[in-house]
C-alpha cells in the first residue's frame, strides 16, 4: 500500500580504502568504491553496471534501512550478481560488501514506498531476467536517499539514468512523455495506482509547480566525461 507521505527522495554515503570493512566500502569516499568497483567489471561503460556500482557503494549515504548495497536482494542472489557484474574484483572486498546484507533482505521497517516502487519497476522492466530484477530493486533503494535520483545512483548525468531507464525499463521510460524528474514521475505512478489526487492543477502546463517537476537538474559530476571517453577508448 502506498504510504501518505512521499519517502522518494532522501539522505546522505562512504566506497573503498585500505581496509575491507563494509563501511569503508560505502561512505563518504564513495567515488573511490565506486571507482574500485568500476575497475573490476566485465562491462564498465554498460548503464546497468554503473548503476549497480554506484548503488551499490554510495550505501552509507542512505538512511536507515535502507543503508545497504542493495535491499531487496538476498545474500546469495547479490553474491551472483558482483560474479556476474564485477568479476576482478578482490574476494575480501566481495565477501565484505556480500557479508553487508542484511537477513532478510527486505527491511521490516521500511517505507511501503519502497515495495511499491520496486513492483511498479518490476512490471516495467523490458526482460523478465534475475539481473533486472536486481536493478529494480537498486533503483528503489537509491529513490529512497533525498537528492535527485541519478545523483542517488552515482550516475555521471541524468542521461545516463534516462538512457539506463529506456534500455531495461522501456515501458516506464515511455510513459514520461514530459521528461519530468524521475522521482516525481514514479510517485505520481504509484498515486495514480492508489487513486490519490496529488495534483490541483488540471495539467501539468497550467501547473504552477511545474519547475518542481520538470526542467534540468544539475550538472555532470567532475571527471565523469573523462572517465568515460578513457573507458571507451
Amino acid at each position: 500500500m502506498l504510504a501518505t507521505r512521499n519517502n522518494l527522495g532522501g539522505d546522505t554515503g562512504n566506497v573503498a580504502g585500505s581496509t575491507h570493512e563494509p563501511s569503508k566500502l560505502a561512505g563518504a569516499d564513495w567515488e573511490l568504491g565506486r571507482e574500485r568497483l568500476l575497475e573490476a567489471a566485465r562491462d564498465p561503460t554498460a548503464t546497468a553496471t554503473l548503476a549497480f556500482a554506484g548503488v551499490i557503494s554510495r550505501a552509507a549515504l542512505r538512511p536507515a534501512p535502507y543503508a545497504v548495497p542493495i535491499a531487496g536482494v538476498p545474500r546469495a542472489a547479490f553474491a551472483r550478481l558482483l560474479a556476474r557484474r564485477f568479476p576482478a574484483l578482490d574476494p575480501a572486498i566481495a565477501k565484505a560488501l556480500t557479508l553487508a546484507v542484511p537477513k532478510p533482505a527486505l527491511p521490516d521497517s521500511g517505507s511501503d514506498e519502497f515495495v511499491d516502487l520496486a513492483a511498479l519497476l518490476l512490471e516495467g522492466r523490458s526482460v523478465a531476467d534475475e539481473s533486472t530484477r536486481w536493478l529494480a530493486w537498486a533503483i528503489a533503494t537509491a529513490a529512497m536517499a533525498p537528492d535527485h535520483l541519478w545523483q542517488d545512483m552515482g550516475l555521471p548525468c541524468r542521461g545516463v539514468l534516462n538512457q539506463l531507464l529506456a534500455e531495461h525499463f522501456a515501458a516506464l521510460h515511455r510513459k514520461n512523455i514530459g521528461d519530468m524528474k524521475w522521482k516525481k514521475f514514479f510517485y505520481r505512478q504509484l498515486c495514480q495506482r492508489e487513486e490519490v489526487a496529488i495534483c490541483r492543477s488540471p495539467s501539468c502546463a497550467t501547473c504552477s509547480d511545474y519547475a518542481h517537476c520538470f526542467g534540468p537538474e544539475e550538472d555532470p559530476q567532475p571527471g565523469w566525461t573523462r572517465i568515460r571517453v578513457e573507458r571507451a577508448a
